[in-house]
């Protein structure tokens, strides 16, 4: 069992994002017991950047959707000491980039990097409308999505469609960003514009980010690598951009 620490100058418990001990998941298969997540120990502080490698079907996914507060643990203990309860991450605190976009249809581009952002601020009515146009504004600059806010998901190609899906989990400022391949389905170009728009968008603040990926490439853009196998989490140490 490996305790997981990425290598930053956090250490109070106001910079410890989220802490897990002997974190496992398991379903059901008919008969069969599937583990998807098996002991995992691991802290994701302000500012990490983590590359989460593995195969298909390793349990990155559901490593990132109990990260995020999707799901539930079937024994173990997951923590956000600095974030609050699970029932407040959602969409404020913690932002979750899919595998596929998950766009709303009848929403345009504008209207879906918007929506998350509204519903993170409907807590807190002094939040001008003007902040919410800015955000979302300053998120479709960064992502290249100017000339196609107006746009319904029907008229994006993938691509594009992933682009907004990134826009939309960055615009609000989330304290953490969690992203499940979200190159997979891209060109290495597209793919690799993609990454550096959201670590151009994420630099020099506290937005911790971890992004499950099985490509080299996107894995040397980030500080730390993680891997998982068979749903345990067996090796942690720097990529190739961590001085």
């Amino acid at each position: 069992m490996l305790w997981l620490r990425a290598p930053t100058a956090c250490s109070s418990m106001r910079d410890v994002l989220i802490e897990a001990q002997s974190l496992n998941r398991t379903y059901r298969h008919g008969e069969t017991q599937v583990v998807a997540l098996a002991a995992a120990r691991f802290v994701l502080s302000r500012g990490d950047r983590i590359a989460l490698g593995g195969r298909s079907g390793s349990g990155k996914t559901t490593l990132l959707h109990l990260m995020a507060g999707l799901d539930m643990p079937t024994s173990g203990t997951i923590d956000w000491p600095a974030l609050g309860p699970r029932e407040t991450l959602l969409p404020g605190k913690i932002s979750m980039v899919f595998q596929t976009p998950s766009l709303l249809e009848p929403l345009t581009v504008s209207e879906n990097v918007a929506l998350p952002v509204l519903m993170a601020d409907t807590a807190d009515p002094g939040v001008r409308a003007s902040d919410v146009e800015g955000a979302v504004s300053a998120a479709l600059a960064r992502f290249g999505l100017e000339a196609l806010a107006q746009k319904l998901p029907e008229g994006l190609s993938g691509g594009q469609m992933q682009r907004v899906a990134m826009a939309r989990a960055a615009a609000g400022r989330p304290l953490v960003i969690l992203a499940d391949e979200p190159t997979g389905q891209l060109d290495r170009a597209t793919g690799q514009a993609l990454l550096d728009a959201l670590l151009a968008h994420v630099a020099n603040t506290p937005t911790a980010l971890v992004i499950a990926t099985h490509d080299p490439a996107v894995s040397a853009g980030m500080n730390t690598l993680w891997r998982m196998e068979r749903g345990v989490l067996t090796e942690a140490g720097p990529t190739a951009r961590q001085p």
